[in-house]
């Protein structure tokens, strides 16, 4: 069944990409508000200091300077435990590796694993699973 998703955190390093997945996630009409981030540890640090925030999806670029999205992946689970675990991850990559796909499954909070570019039906999707 489709749910609305009242919030999600876009974490990609390429500004091309996130302006078209902003448009993407507004044009699904199922997406309340984004937040929208460049580098993963921006986000976790974002996500530290507003504990509060009800995230229901992240989308996550895997291959970000700084902090990857694995390495966001491993500190955000370590930090928020079980509140993170509630929160739908969806992996966003160029990547052809099958490791990269088996290393974002072995994360629980992965959900899914989106080759990019994000469509309107892969939100549609995701608001499924939340």
């Amino acid at each position: 069944m489709i749910k609305p998703i009242k919030l999600a955190l876009l974490i990609d390093d390429e500004e091309i990409d996130q302006r078209q997945y902003k448009r993407v996630l507004k044009r699904s009409d199922l997406v309340e508000d984004v937040l929208a981030f460049t580098y993963a540890d921006e986000a976790f640090e974002y996500l530290k200091c507003h504990r509060e925030l009800n995230v229901d999806v992240i989308f996550l670029d895997i291959n970000i300077p700084r902090m990857n999205g694995f390495e966001f992946l491993e500190v955000a689970t370590a930090e928020f435990g079980d509140t993170f675990a509630k929160v739908v991850v969806a992996m966003l990559t160029t990547s052809l590796n099958p490791d990269d796909r088996a290393r974002a499954e072995s994360f629980a909070v992965v959900r899914e694993f989106i080759n990019k570019p994000l469509t309107v039906e892969d939100v549609a999707n995701i608001s499924t699973l939340i």
